[in-house]
């Protein structure tokens, strides 16, 4: 392409793009979120010069990231966020999330988008330890939205500590009170990413018929220490960490067998009753409160308590 051609091009669709901008200005409808500034035009301009001159840009823009306070109206509107369920069955069949964060606003946000329907229910518990900023910005997207909120006991996560598990069980109770007829509870955390849609997750969990998801099995070799040791939880400015001592532990409670597996699960709403109320779980949470990554063993040794 000459100079020549290549200068016509530019002054082309230079001239739509004022064009569309002026349009977008006065006709755009609501203006609080439609309306580009400035850097998108200059944005857009070259854009379209390294096209003309045969280069090839490369462009990346969220569309999640909450800034500059727009109403929420806008924001669901610029993320396309689904406001009526997509399907009698999953109309029929809401689910619950407990969502753990402590850091990394904008994956939260795509995440809690993926996965958000408006007949589900979610709990985000935030580390009591993240910055004020971020607490701020999850507080400030979850009050868009009549089914999100934050939990209502916060605590200072250690990883693979307890702190971990009472994270979820302080959603977990939370969302058992909620008035949400949900059937499944899921619980994830801020780098979670779903790989099937809400009516495949629906389909999937029911044909579990009520049963809950706690895959796991007997102490491997490696594991059986986590129990066997009293550990401790160190919190500290740069760092916090579990800590093994030499002091024994005592059997678990009620000569239950513990199991080991998956901290992520998904229970129906009867069995996460079970675990709040019955007087094996209880005592099986203060037993595990010294353990290590006791979510691991938690929730699937409850599970094979026959009848649980």
């Amino acid at each position: 392409m000459s100079s020549s051609m290549r200068c016509l091009f530019i002054a082309s669709v230079s001239t739509v793009i004022v064009f569309i901008v002026f349009y977008v200005f006065n006709f755009g409808g609501d203006q609080s979120y439609q309306r580009p500034n400035i850097s998108d035009t200059l944005m857009l301009t070259r854009v379209c010069a390294s096209f003309a001159s045969g280069q090839t840009p490369f462009l990346w823009r969220s569309k999640l990231v909450i800034s500059e306070k727009p109403s929420c109206k806008g924001y669901l509107t610029q993320a396309h966020y689904i406001t009526a369920p997509l399907s009698q069955e999953e109309a029929e069949f809401p689910l619950a999330y407990v969502m753990v964060i402590h850091h990394n606003f904008d994956t939260f946000a795509r995440l809690f988008r993926a996965i958000f329907m408006p007949q589900n229910v979610y709990c985000v518990h935030v580390d009591e330890k993240a910055t004020v900023e971020f607490k701020s910005s999850v507080q400030r997207l979850l009050s868009c939205f009549s089914n999100a909120f934050l939990a209502s006991k916060m605590e200072p996560v250690v990883y693979a500590g307890f702190s971990r598990l009472q994270a979820d069980l302080n959603c977990l109770r939370d969302l058992v009170a909620s008035q949400v007829p949900w059937k499944y509870v899921i619980n994830t955390c801020g780098q979670d990413f779903p790989l099937k849609t809400n009516r495949e997750i629906v389909q999937y969990l029911k044909g579990f018929r009520g049963k809950n998801l706690t895959p796991g099995v007997l102490p491997p070799a490696h594991a059986v220490g986590r129990t066997k040791f009293v550990h401790r939880e160190h919190l500290g400015l740069e760092r916090s960490y579990v800590i093994r001592t030499t002091a024994l532990k005592p059997p678990p409670p009620h000569n239950l067998t513990i199991y080991f597996g998956s901290a992520y699960v998904a229970l129906s709403r009867e069995f996460a009753s079970f675990v709040l109320r019955d007087p094996r779980a209880v005592d099986l949470l203060q037993w595990s409160k010294d353990t290590f990554s006791p979510d691991e063993h938690f929730w699937v040794t409850l599970n094979r308590i026959p009848g649980s």
